[in-house]
């Protein structure tokens, strides 16, 4: 072998392992373990977490054939689909803390984009475990036309649905593309299979 070989190989197994490195450290990997009660606050959290570990092996192991990968002509790609979800995962966090939506920045890399989903519905999560006051968290939007606000009920039926619904798509569109997700997966459990 090369030296140049050897060095290649030697940055492509650096990369492999940060790489490695920054997913393990991402929210998801597995569901959190079950809430030790039952209540508005912490059924709507699971359902989150849910959502979150379902989008961390959908969008987990993507390469640049899959992220470009769409099923057709008029479809959305993988890409676009993860900058969709990205972009109403805002949606689910602000509605928790009663902020108002506004554009989220497209320009971050793939990574960047999922590593911020995670995180964001990691963040609703642990705020609705802790409160059962759905009622007061409102999707809010303002505009030219003034301030408009939306019920938690919603949210429900609205970006989170919506989410898991684009959430099967990429898992479709990478098994035709040629990369299925891991299939050591329990999503009954939400749990590894090891």
């Amino acid at each position: 072998m090369s030296t140049n070989s050897k060095l290649i190989a030697i940055i492509g197994l650096f990369f492999i392992s940060t790489n490695m490195l920054a997913q393990s450290s991402l929210p998801y990997r597995e569901v959190p373990e079950n809430p030790k009660e039952y209540s508005a606050g912490t059924v709507a959290a699971r359902l989150i977490d849910g959502l979150g570990f379902r989008f961390y092996w959908a969008t987990d192991g993507l390469t640049e054939s899959n992220l470009n990968f769409k099923p057709s002509e008029e479809g959305r790609t993988i890409a676009q689909t993860v900058q969709h979800i990205y972009e109403m995962s805002f949606m689910v966090v602000n509605a928790t803390t009663n902020k108002v939506n506004q554009r989220a920045d497209t320009t971050l890399t793939f990574m960047q984009m999922r590593e911020q989903t995670l995180s964001n519905l990691y963040q609703a999560s642990e705020i609705l475990k802790k409160s059962d006051d759905l009622e007061n968290m409102k999707i809010i939007y303002e505009g030219k036309n003034g301030r408009v606000e939306y019920p938690f009920w919603n949210h429900l039926n609205g970006p989170i649905a919506d989410c898991l619904w684009h959430v099967g798509q990429i898992v479709s569109m990478r098994r035709t593309d040629g990369n299925p997700i891991a299939g050591n997966l329990s999503f009954f459990n939400g749990k590894v299979v090891e």
